[in-house]
C-alpha cells in the first residue's frame, strides 16, 4: 500500500481552509452576524492548522533522527558529520532527510522536509543517477550526483533514512564548485591573446609623402592603437617595426573586439592622408596554450590576412581561421623588387630540374591556359623539357589551346595520366592561377611531385598549398598572366616567347580585368604594353571572346530570368548547355550593368552539382560571400560548388549567405 504524503496532507489542508473561508464568506451575505463569526473561527483555525504543519515537520525530522540514533556509533558520527551536504528523496520525488551540512550550507537553515525535490532542482531524479548535473542554488554552483541503494552500494551516511525499505528512496550529493567555476572562468578570461598589427601600406604612404605628413600619419596611427590598447585592462602594445606591432589581449578583451566586428579598421581608414587611404593587416593567434605557440599562430593568421589582400583581420584558433574585414581593395606593390628576386630563384630551379611541368586549376580558363603557356613556352626557350598538364577535353579554352599549338607547340599539352608517370624526383611542377590543392587540374600530380612552385593572384585560402619551395603570391595583382609576364621579363636573356604566346598572355589579362576596366594598375599595363611590343595583337585576342549565336541566346535568357535581392542580380539557368561554364560567367558580368546592382551571381546545374559565379563591381566583396558557401576567389570574381544540394536550396542559402554579408559589413 502506498504510503501517504507529507505534501498531499499539506495540500488536503489548504484547500479545506480555501473551502471554509469561500463558505464564511457566502454566509455573511445570508447571515452577516453568523458569517462573522464563522470567519473568525476559520482564521483561527488556519493559525492553528499552520503552526501543527511547523511541528509535523519537526515530527518527522525527529523520527527519522530517532531511526538514525539506532545504527552504531560509527555510522552515527558519519552521518552527523559527513562534508558533502546530501539529501535523501523518495521514490515519488519527496525531500525525507537531508544532513545537517545541506541544511546549512544549501538550504541556509530552511525546512524542506516533505517538499518536493523539483523544488530545489527542477530535474528528474533519475537523470541524477545518469550522469552529474550542475545546478544553481541561492547564488552557489554546484554538482549534483544520485545513486540508487538497490543499483550501487552507498556509503554509511545513506544509512540514515533508511526506515523501512532500502531500495525505495535516493541520495542526492552536492558538491560545492562556485569557487572553482570562479577560478577557471577566470582563467578563461585571463587567457593571453597574441596579435600582430601591420600597416599594410607603409611603403606606399610614405614613397611621396613630405616629412611632416609621414610624422602625422604615423603620430595618429599610433595613437589609436594605444587608444585601443588602453581601453583593455592588462593589455599592451609595443611597436617593433617601422609598421608592425605587438599587442598581448587577454580572452575577455578580445571577445568584446570580435564582437565590434574590429572597428579598429574603420577608425585607422578615415585617417586623412590626401591620396592612398591607411589600412591594417591583424593576425591573431587564439586558444594556445602558451605565448609562444600563439605568437606562430598570429604570424600565420596575419600571413593568411595580408595574402587575402590586406585590410582585415585573421584569427587562428588551433586549425580554425576566422576573417573580419577584407573591404578595401589590395593595394598595388609598385616595386619589382620582389618579381625579379622571384624570377631568378625560380631560373635556378628550372636549371636543376629534368624536366617542368606546369598545371592551373580545373576547368582552366584563358587566364589559368594563357599563364600556364607563356612559362611553359619560356621555360622551352631557355632550353629545357616543360609540359602543361590539362584536361584537353574540360576546360574553357579550347581555342586558345588550338592557337597555341599551331604556333609550333604540338606537344606542349600533355593529359594528367601521362604527366602523372613521367615524374621523377627532379621534376619541377609550376601551379598556375590556383593555390588550392583541391582546385588543381590533378591532385595525383601535385602530390607525386617533390618541388612544387605557386604562381598565384587569387586571395589566400585556408587549405592552400604549404609545401611549395617558392609561393609567388601576390592578391593585387590583375592576373596569373600578369605575374608569369612579369617573370619572364627577369628570367634572362634566353627566355623568350612568341607573338602568339604574348597574345594568350594578353587574353588572360583581359579576361580577369574585364578588357582593363577591373582591377587594372599601373603594372597590369605595363605587362600589356610589353605583350604589345612582342606582337601580341588585340584584334585576335579580343576575337577569343567573341561568341555565337547559340551561346549569346543562352547568356540573354539566363539574364532576362534575373532578379534583385539587396542590390544583388540573382539569375538561375532553367536549362543545361555544353558552354554553361563560359555563358553563365558571361551573364553575371553582364548584370553588372543593371543599374543600383552591386554583385551579381548566376546559379546552374552541371552533373548533379550546382555552381554559383559571382561577380561585383568592388563595393562588395564576393569572395566573403563565396567562401561562406566553401568556395573562394577573389574580391570582385568568386565561385563555389554544391554538391547534392537542390536548386532552390542553393538558392536560399546564397541568400542566407548575402544577408550575414550585409550583416557583418
Amino acid at each position: 500500500m502506498k504510503r501517504p504524503r507529507v505534501w498531499n496532507i499539506k495540500m488536503h489542508m489548504l484547500i479545506l481552509i480555501v473551502v471554509c473561508i469561500i463558505l464564511a464568506w457566502a454566509t455573511c451575505f445570508i447571515r452577516p452576524v453568523i458569517g462573522y463569526i464563522a470567519g473568525s473561527l476559520v482564521l483561527a483555525y488556519g493559525i492553528y492548522l499552520l503552526v501543527r504543519l511547523r511541528k509535523i515537520n519537526r515530527h518527522i525530522r525527529g523520527m527519522l533522527e530517532k531511526i538514525a540514533s539506532q545504527l552504531d556509533p560509527a555510522q552515527q558520527e558519519m552521518l552527523s558529520h559527513f562534508p558533502l551536504p546530501c539529501i535523501a528523496v523518495s521514490v515519488s520525488g519527496e525531500i525525507i532527510w537531508y544532513s545537517s551540512s545541506f541544511q546549512t550550507n544549501v538550504l541556509d537553515k530552511r525546512e524542506l522536509i516533505g517538499q518536493p525535490v523539483s523544488i530545489l532542482t527542477g530535474v528528474s531524479l533519475e537523470l541524477f543517477c545518469q550522469k552529474e548535473v550542475s545546478l544553481q542554488i541561492g547564488g552557489r554552483s554546484y554538482h549534483v550526483r544520485g545513486f540508487h541503494p538497490g543499483d550501487v552500494s552507498i556509503p554509511a551516511p545513506g544509512s540514515g533514512p533508511q526506515a523501512g525499505n532500502g531500495d525505495d528512496f535516493y541520495l542526492l550529493y552536492f558538491i560545492d564548485v562556485t569557487e572553482i567555476e570562479r577560478d577557471a572562468l577566470l582563467y578563461r578570461q585571463t587567457r593571453p591573446s597574441v596579435m600582430l598589427i601591420v600597416l599594410d601600406n607603409y611603403n606606399e604612404l610614405m614613397q611621396k609623402a613630405k616629412e611632416s605628413e609621414k610624422s602625422r600619419i604615423l603620430s595618429a596611427v599610433d595613437t589609436l592603437l594605444e587608444e585601443f590598447s588602453n581601453k583593455m585592462t592588462n593589455s599592451f602594445i609595443k611597436r617593433y617595426d617601422g609598421e608592425q606591432f605587438m599587442m598581448v589581449v587577454e580572452e575577455q578583451h578580445l571577445e568584446k573586439i570580435i564582437e565590434s566586428r574590429f572597428a579598429i579598421l574603420d577608425d585607422v581608414r578615415k585617417i586623412e592622408t590626401g591620396g592612398i587611404p591607411v589600412t591594417l593587416s591583424i593576425g591573431i593567434g587564439r586558444g594556445e596554450k602558451n605565448l609562444a605557440e600563439s605568437e606562430s599562430s598570429a604570424r600565420q593568421a596575419l600571413d593568411m590576412a595580408l595574402g587575402r589582400g590586406g585590410d582585415q583581420v585573421a584569427i587562428k584558433n588551433g586549425t580554425l581561421y576566422e576573417f573580419y574585414g577584407g573591404v578595401s581593395k589590395g593595394v598595388e606593390k609598385r616595386t619589382k623588387v620582389k618579381s625579379r628576386m622571384v624570377a631568378n630563384a625560380l631560373s635556378e630551379l628550372i636549371q636543376n630540374a629534368d624536366k617542368v611541368l606546369v598545371m592551373g586549376h580545373k576547368f582552366g580558363d584563358l587566364d589559368c591556359v594563357g599563364a600556364s603557356a607563356g612559362m611553359a613556352t619560356a621555360i622551352r626557350s631557355m632550353g629545357k623539357k616543360a609540359y602543361i598538364v590539362i584536361d584537353r577535353e574540360k576546360n574553357l579554352s579550347k581555342t586558345l589551346i588550338e592557337m597555341v599549338k599551331s604556333d609550333g607547340n604540338h606537344d606542349l599539352f600533355i593529359d594528367p595520366d601521362e604527366a602523372l608517370f613521367s615524374i621523377t624526383p627532379q621534376t619541377l611542377l609550376i601551379v598556375c592561377d590556383t593555390h588550392t590543392r583541391n582546385l588543381v587540374e590533378s591532385q595525383q600530380v601535385y602530390e607525386r611531385s617533390k618541388t612544387v612552385v605557386v604562381i598565384d593572384h587569387h586571395r589566400k585560402m585556408v587549405n592552400h598549398i604549404d609545401n611549395a619551395v617558392i609561393f609567388y603570391h601576390e592578391p593585387y595583382a590583375s592576373s596569373a598572366s600578369e605575374m608569369v609576364t612579369e617573370l619572364i621579363q627577369y628570367m634572362g636573356e634566353d627566355c623568350k616567347i612568341t607573338s602568339v604566346v604574348a597574345q594568350a598572355l594578353l587574353a588572360g589579362i583581359m579576361l580577369d580585368t574585364r578588357s582593363f576596366a577591373m582591377r587594372t594598375g599601373v603594372r597590369t599595363f605595363e605587362a600589356a604594353a610589353y605583350l604589345r611590343r612582342i606582337g601580341a595583337d588585340t584584334v585576335v585576342v579580343r576575337k577569343m571572346f567573341s561568341n555565337t549565336m547559340d551561346s549569346y541566346q543562352r547568356k540573354s535568357r539566363i539574364v532576362s530570368n534575373a532578379q534583385i535581392y539587396r542590390k544583388c542580380a540573382v539569375a538561375q539557368s532553367d536549362f543545361s548547355s555544353d558552354d554553361m561554364r563560359v555563358v553563365a560567367p558571361q551573364a553575371a558580368d553582364e548584370l553588372l550593368g543593371i543599374d543600383n546592382v552591386d554583385a551579381s551571381f548566376v546559379l546552374y546545374e552541371t552533373g548533379g552539382t550546382i555552381n554559383i559565379s559571382a561577380r561585383s563591381m568592388g563595393l562588395i566583396n564576393v569572395q566573403v560571400i563565396m567562401e561562406k558557401m566553401g568556395g573562394g576567389g577573389h574580391q570582385t570574381m568568386a565561385a563555389t560548388q554544391l554538391k547534392g544540394v537542390e536548386m532552390e536550396k542553393a538558392k536560399q542559402q546564397l541568400f542566407e549567405s548575402i544577408d550575414d554579408y550585409y550583416t557583418t559589413h
